[in-house]
């Protein structure tokens, strides 16, 4: 019996796979919990279909990203941050500065896509590491300054 997966399954493939299981398996168990719907040849058209489109969709965010990566290599940034005599900076400089930073400078990069090589502590020059997407990261130099 010719299935298409709904979900991962551990064992058996992963979503959107066209599987061959027992008819047993797939009538009582897979099909009735909805793990799985029944591969018929108009099931397969319009898997097929959405296939196309999500592989359309990953493109083009792929290359919005690789857009923003370009033009984000000559950005340096400066963040200020209060500190006392010896460079040390009170409080901390987090990712919620460094992206809008980044807004200030025309980049709408989600805080959440950005981590530090090194956690800005003291005075000085920093490394942001955006990930725009699972292939495309970009890493942005920025300094730390008294405010």
């Amino acid at each position: 019996m010719e299935i298409i997966l709904k979900q991962d399954i551990k064992g058996l493939g992963e979503k959107d796979d066209v599987v061959v299981v027992k008819p047993g398996y797939g009538r009582n168990y897979l099909i009735p919990k909805g793990f799985a719907a029944l591969a018929t040849a108009s099931a397969k058209k319009v898997l097929a279909e959405n296939l196309k489109q999500a592989a359309f969709k990953q493109d083009k965010i792929k290359k919005d990203a690789q857009d923003i990566a370009t033009r984000l290599a000559d950005v340096k940034l400066s963040i200020g941050a209060k500190a006392g005599e010896s460079g040390k900076i009170f409080g901390a400089v987090n990712t919620i500065m460094i992206a809008d930073a980044l807004k200030q400078q025309g980049f709408d990069v989600d805080r959440r896509r950005i981590t530090f090589e090194t956690e800005p502590k003291e005075l000085g020059a920093y490394v942001a590491n955006l990930n725009l997407h699972k292939e495309v990261k970009v890493q942005v130099p920025f300094e730390v300054v008294a405010e």
